[in-house]
């Protein structure tokens, strides 16, 4: 059994990782809740290994869960999404706001695969286990989504990224 420190310590990337999965925090919030629940219920069925990997299951189990049963995600349109507050002399910010527009146009399966590797640092046999499909298939939707994120990049247009503020 985990201790509860342990769980503690997840939340921070439980919650970037429903945030990117459901593109609203107050959506990211409830998912991150039903999985602490389902945690803390199950925490029984832990048999050891990493805590995160497990929690990212169960996540994953109850992300797809909900969305089956019609509570799906609303993915916005670009022009839809609210703009990110940056001071006009980062970049930073305003290619991060690029990059979480262009993370809500992949796929859920090739978003969900990239934020675990990429951004999780799951590796290959940690993602086919959180997801529950083979090692290969995980490699092949990561290749593809990579290729599908470089592309949508490289469509932003530099003039458009800015507007001007009376």
């Amino acid at each position: 059994m985990f201790d509860k420190q342990q769980l503690l310590d997840e939340i921070p990337r439980l919650r970037r990782y429903a945030r990117a999965l459901c593109g609203d925090a107050s959506r990211a919030d409830d998912l991150v809740q039903d999985t602490l629940e389902r945690a803390l219920v199950k925490s029984e069925l832990w048999r050891g290994g990493k805590l995160r990997a497990w929690l990212f299951t169960l996540m994953h189990h109850i992300f797809v869960n909900q969305w089956k049963q019609g509570q799906r995600i609303e993915y916005r349109a670009d022009d839809d999404l609210p703009d990110t507050v940056v001071r006009s002399e980062q970049q930073d910010g305003l290619d991060l706001r690029d990059l979480e527009r262009t993370l809500a146009r992949l796929s859920p399966d090739h978003r969900e695969i990239l934020l675990l590797v990429g951004l999780e640092e799951l590796s290959y046999e940690e993602c086919a286990a959180v997801v529950g499909i083979p090692i290969g298939t995980v490699m092949s939707r990561l290749a593809r989504a990579r290729d599908r994120l470089r592309g949508l990049l490289a469509e932003v247009e530099p003039g458009r990224r800015l507007k001007l503020v009376k």
